[in-house]
């Protein structure tokens, strides 16, 4: 075991896992969509680490961005006006194309939404929040209690109100269900919700999350009409819509934020992951006008230390310009068109892989036992033979680095990727559902 490793073991507390169970690589370089191990082996960083190296590892710009806003001025508190806090948030702001909203900085995507659910209950006055099952809003407290899958148990019992429901997923609907179209599915959940939001009482309700697009617990894109429908009862109810675009915001789905695939305008929209690449920790909350005006009078009890840090507005201002010097937007029309093509092949050749779900360059492969029963490979919150752990080592042991959850395996590479390198990486997945396949023979 080399001294990094030995040291690391001894002192550090790894994330999501039992301690001696796992072994962690050492990696000392990381440049464009690759790294190294210390053994020199090259990976393809197909999940972009956390889906939120969007412009992958070493990049010139926000690195210098980083080194100029350090030798100008490190830190100040939040309560000041600097020229990168402002210029940061306006032009988040105008990314949004949300008029008049403003922007509280956090440091990261659990505190955006622990924030935004402060601000839905001083606005509306209400206490219960609603969020979907199979989501993942954040390891902190109350981002946990919004969270709907198993990583939310050990913080439970909760934030009191948070109340979840079932957001669509027609491949695991109900077997009862027999849906004709994109339409049926809508309404089918969108009664669900409004059904829902009846027997907790609208009086009581002050906002409902959505992460615009399913990440983690398998990239669930909404059908058509989902969040119109939604839209519609938040405003019949007095309810507000927030969405969480951690991770499917800044280009990875192929606009700016999610959300502006499906014609709707959120009250609250949360971000981080994307807004720095992971260069600096930031995150934040857009807060639209008719929200950010109460404050005008109104106390707000909001606030941080590091909020809008100088060195995370800095940076991420780098990468939004860099976003656009680049025609990142461009690359994920391109490169994503490219990905659906290999993935949609992929669920016609592979045994095991009961659906693809693809929007930009954000994707998952769904595993499955039986395509004809839709048996999922491992069951929800079970695998005790470890079969996701050992298909992910399968792939990085080909030099293809991703992580799984539950039956699903992610593919959301940096943004930056070209389809030389999307192609020469999905052959290594291609090879490895192979042995996939004959595991479930």
């Amino acid at each position: 075991m080399s001294k990094i490793k030995e040291q690391g073991m001894k002192y550090n507390l790894y994330s999501w896992c039992a301690q001696k169970k796992i072994n962690p690589m050492v990696i000392p370089k990381a440049e464009g969509i690759y790294f190294w191990d210390e053994d020199g082996k090259k990976y393809y960083d197909m999940s972009a680490q956390l889906v939120n190296s969007n412009l992958g590892h070493g990049h010139k710009k926000l690195i210098r961005a980083i080194k100029r806003q350090a030798e100008e001025m490190a830190f100040i508190g939040p309560g000041y006006s600097i020229d990168v806090r402002s210029e940061a948030a306006q032009k988040i702001v105008d990314l949004s194309g949300l008029e008049g909203a403003k922007v509280f900085f956090v440091n990261a995507g659990a505190e955006a939404n622990e924030n935004a659910m402060k601000y839905a209950k001083a606005y509306t006055g209400k206490w219960k929040i609603f969020a979907a099952y199979r989501s993942y809003h954040g390891a902190s407290f109350g981002a946990s209690s919004l969270t709907g899958e198993p990583r939310r148990f050990i913080a439970e019992p909760g934030v009191p109100g948070v109340i979840h429901f079932d957001g669509p997923y027609a491949y695991r609907a109900p077997k009862a269900c027999k849906f004709n179209s994109e339409e049926d599915i809508t309404d089918f959940y969108l009664e669900l919700l409004e059904n829902q939001i009846l027997y907790e009482g609208p009086d009581q309700i002050a906002g409902i999350f959505f992460e615009t697009v399913v990440g983690s617990n398998g990239i669930m894109i909404p059908p058509k009409g989902y969040y119109e429908g939604v839209r519609a009862l938040c405003d019949k109810h007095n309810i507000l819509m927030i969405c969480d675009e951690v991770m499917a915001g800044f280009y990875r789905t192929g606009t700016a934020f999610a959300f502006q695939q499906f014609n709707v305008k959120p009250d609250l929209v949360t971000f981080a992951k994307g807004a720095t690449c992971g260069y600096i920790p930031l995150g934040g909350v857009i807060v639209t006008e008719k929200i950010a005006k109460i404050f005008d009078e109104k106390k707000m009890f909001n606030g941080l230390t590091y909020s809008a840090h100088p060195m995370g507005c800095a940076t991420a201002i780098a990468t939004l310009n860099a976003y656009k010097e680049e025609n990142i937007e461009d690359n994920v029309r391109r490169q994503g068109k490219v990905l659906a093509d290999i993935l949609d092949e992929f669920e016609k050749k592979h045994a095991s892989v009961g659906q693809v779900r693809h929007i930009g360059l954000f994707s998952c492969v769904e595993l499955v036992k039986s395509k004809e029963t839709r048996e999922p490979l491992v069951s929800f919150n079970s695998d005790p033979e470890g079969l996701m752990p050992k298909i992910v080592g399968m792939l990085k042991s080909e030099g293809f680095s991703t992580y799984s959850h539950e039956n699903m395996i992610l593919v959301c590479p940096p943004l930056i990727i070209t389809e030389t390198e999307l192609r020469a990486a999905m052959n290594i997945m291609d090879k490895v559902l192979d042995s996939v396949d004959d595991m479930i023979k």
